[in-house]
């Protein structure tokens, strides 16, 4: 049975962000809000908690996961952006975009594109995913809350709780967040290419 985290959507609780984190770092699985609906998410060292997300999203290894991480300083040490695409990532973080840029070598073999050597991240802009981010120290691995035959991601906590108490180890609701998923901009082959239309304005990506 999953535990359930009831915290402040502006202001969350340390105490309880901290349990959370917790159990990331006890190799646990959880199902967390941000400015673009649910996530489930799990630790970088942790190939069974992405294992665990491929099979309750019915997807396969080909799946492209997205470094949450916690600010752009961050960002950069998991991706290798040129100037054009620094300036173009940066002006749009934090916010409900993903981007697809190459990875660096401290990104974990398991977690790159096995063809392309991308990775996705991004920064959210959600109070409770930055606290947990700050207090865990590193990027979480995450895949949007997408499940198998849905059309849209999961955008209620305590419905989240019920679908999937068996499956992942905590929930964390703050009540609303997104109810759209990311955009989507892949710079794997050194341009914009918008490849999901989600919340993020594709405006500036298009050519």
């Amino acid at each position: 049975m999953a535990k359930y985290f009831d915290v402040h959507p502006v202001d969350p609780q340390p105490r309880r962000i901290a349990q959370a984190v917790q159990i990331l770092l006890d190799g646990g699985l959880i199902a967390y809000p941000t400015d673009s609906g649910f996530a489930l998410g799990c630790s970088l060292d942790n190939p069974d908690g992405r294992s665990r997300i491929l099979r309750i999203r019915g997807l396969d290894d080909r799946h492209h996961f997205t470094l949450v991480c916690a600010d752009f300083a961050q960002l950069g040490q998991f991706a290798q952006l040129d100037n054009a695409v620094f300036r173009a990532v940066k002006s749009h973080t934090p916010g409900p975009y993903t981007f697809i840029v190459p990875a660096t070598k401290d990104v974990p073999r398991r977690l790159v594109h096995p063809k392309k050597r991308t990775v996705g991240v991004r920064i959210p802009d959600h109070p409770v995913v930055r606290s947990l981010l700050q207090a865990l120290g590193e990027p979480i691995l995450s895949s949007t809350l997408l499940m198998p035959g849905d059309e849209e991601p999961m955008t209620d906590g305590w419905a989240v709780k019920e679908r999937l108490d068996h499956v992942v180890d905590a929930v964390i609701d703050s009540g609303e967040c997104g109810t759209e998923p990311t955009t989507v901009v892949d710079f794997s082959e050194g341009y914009a290419e918008v490849v999901r239309v989600g919340a993020g304005d594709p405006t500036d990506f298009e050519s």
